[in-house]
């Protein structure tokens, strides 16, 4: 078992503390009685209470719920689509064009990305609202469902599919009886992870939103440039839990899976 060097100690406890000290104390300021975030004047749970009290924050977060669902979901379709292609297709006409344009979101800044959005949906005369904000989050979380998608296909063997296809299966029932199943893993990580970044973006949406819409972000960060309230604190706090709830579960989910095919394995090796 290989020992961790004092270098490496110090290195990881120090990067753990910048990482973790300043959401511990952000939760524990969202439980302090006075308005000033700095300064602790008691426990208390009222700030929660005012929350669920503020329009504005329960709006924006209810439109940052929508367009994260609707654009990770078009996303996964459109980036498993063009990942599909782009393993199995083999070689075409404007394939190298077609792999540009869906990998260049990766590499493009987000403030490019949102201010060409911008004139694109100002120059076919479409407002910006809830509408624009799915298109650009769509748009821009494709390329990640893709490159998830394209890394188990890759590795996918062929095999199966021919031998569906021997059977009488078309290749549209092919791919959704055989090859879907065994990627759905890599869709499902696709879309959690358009789901993410589609929660957590600011620069984009902050191009394509309007009056009529505005996201989370948007709203805190609006909120935060005016100070720190021990709202923010709350519902920081809030997505903090939530994102760690999920992470557990997944976690655990992961274990259960792997100690049921390690017990499946061993059936089979005794059998």
């Amino acid at each position: 078992m290989m020992r961790l060097s004092w270098f490496n100690v110090v290195s990881l406890t120090l990067g753990f503390a910048f990482l973790y000290i300043p959401m511990i104390i952000l939760v524990i300021y969202s439980f302090n009685a006075g308005k000033l975030v700095t300064v602790w004047s008691g426990f208390s749970t009222k700030w929660y209470g005012e929350l669920t009290q503020n329009e504005a924050f329960l709006n924006a977060a209810w439109v940052t719920l929508k367009v994260a669902v609707v654009s990770s979901t078009f996303a996964t379709v459109l980036g498993t689509m063009a990942a599909y292609v782009l393993v199995r297709a083999g070689r075409f006409t404007g394939r190298t064009l077609f792999s540009g344009m869906i990998y260049a979101p990766l590499v493009m800044p987000e403030v490019i990305t949102g201010l060409s959005l911008l004139l694109l949906f100002i120059g076919i005369g479409l407002d910006r609202g809830i509408v624009t904000i799915v298109l650009a989050h769509t748009t821009f979380s494709m390329c990640y469902v893709s490159v998830v998608v394209s890394s188990r296909l890759v590795t996918f063997d062929q095999s199966l599919e021919e031998a569906a296809l021997d059977l009488g299966c078309s290749p549209i029932e092919a791919f959704r009886l055989v090859t879907l199943p065994i990627i759905a893993p890599a869709v499902i990580s696709g879309w959690l992870l358009a789901f993410t970044l589609s929660l957590d973006d600011l620069v984009i949406a902050s191009f394509t939103s309007g009056p009529s819409a505005t996201t989370l972000p948007i709203k805190i960060y609006s909120a935060v440039r005016l100070g720190v309230s021990p709202e923010i604190n709350a519902l920081s706090t809030i997505m903090i839990a939530i994102v760690t709830v999920g992470v557990i579960s997944a976690s655990l989910v992961s274990k259960r899976n792997l100690v049921r095919q390690k017990r499946e394995m061993q059936a089979a090796e005794r059998a």
